[in-house]
């Protein structure tokens, strides 16, 4: 194989399996070229990746040796995306009854929804995640997307019980926007004692669903690594109920009166 089609098969290699650990022996008994060979293809691919800011090869010691795809945005690219999202959250017709937006057609299209879980991913880079949990339903795409890149799975939580899924554990909680008791439900199956989770949602004010999430991974001994939102907005009445969160987007206003909305870049990034 001529090394362009090699760095081609490579490169899609890595894309398909972010955060894999494989060995070097691997890839020249796969490509029949030599150990040298293909330490020169991963050079290439680590400096283009490196140069675009769209992650990085993490070479792993040992006998056999290793490589792992880490796929990190750069500070320039994640923020440039945010800042158009913001423009695009602020469109007065995305206005709904409570300070809410609409957002269902961003959650809607994959390739942005792939690139809001590259960024989520990024900024959980250092912690350590076995899984992705979310309650349904509009969270459910980005999990999965911030899920993929982090190749981990996803687990859902959902306001009722399903006889598909075995017994399950619940519990009732305080909703922070309606004030409502609510329930949350996770079958037994679904985790093991002392995993390492990272919870996402789409949307977040007072922050009731989220710690409804935390209570209830609680019962599983599961230990929250990370939380992430799509966006929060700040709510007049309740102090926010969760204190460790990563935002894409902050609305810091919503006049339904007026029709107008102002987002800003969240907290993910400590330059925003």
């Amino acid at each position: 194989m001529k090394r362009s089609d090699r760095l081609v098969s490579l490169m899609h290699y890595f894309l398909e399996n972010p955060r894999e650990h494989t060995s070097l022996p691997v890839f020249g008994e796969q490509y029949k070229a030599a150990k040298s060979s293909i330490s020169e293809d991963l050079d290439i691919i680590d400096r283009v990746m490196r140069a675009e800011g769209k992650g990085y090869l993490q070479t792993l010691p040992g006998a056999s040796g290793g490589v792992r795809f880490i796929p990190e945005l750069s500070e320039e690219n994640s923020m440039a995306f945010i800042r158009q999202l913001c423009t695009m959250l602020e469109d007065p017709e995305r206005m709904l009854p409570g300070g809410y937006l609409y957002m269902s057609d961003i959650l809607g299209d994959p390739k942005m929804v792939n690139y809001l879980g590259r960024i989520l991913a990024t900024a959980f880079h250092d912690s350590a995640i076995d899984v992705v949990v979310t309650v349904a339903t509009k969270g459910i795409p980005l999990a999965y997307a911030t899920a993929s890149v982090l190749n981990v799975p996803v687990v859902i939580v959902r306001r009722d019980p399903r006889v598909t899924e075995g017994s399950s554990v619940s519990i009732n909680y305080v909703s922070g926007s309606s004030k409502k008791i609510q329930t949350m439900v996770l079958p037994k199956r679904s985790l093991q004692e002392h995993t390492n989770v990272c919870i996402i949602d789409d949307f977040m004010k007072a922050g009731g669903t989220i710690n409804g999430m935390i209570n209830l991974l609680d019962e599983f001994n599961a230990n929250v690594s990370a939380v992430g939102v799509l966006a929060e907005a700040e709510d007049d009445e309740d102090e926010r109920m969760v204190d460790h969160y990563k935002s894409l987007v902050n609305i810091t206003e919503a006049d339904g009166k007026h029709q107008r909305i102002t987002a800003v870049p969240g907290n993910i990034s400590p330059y925003s």
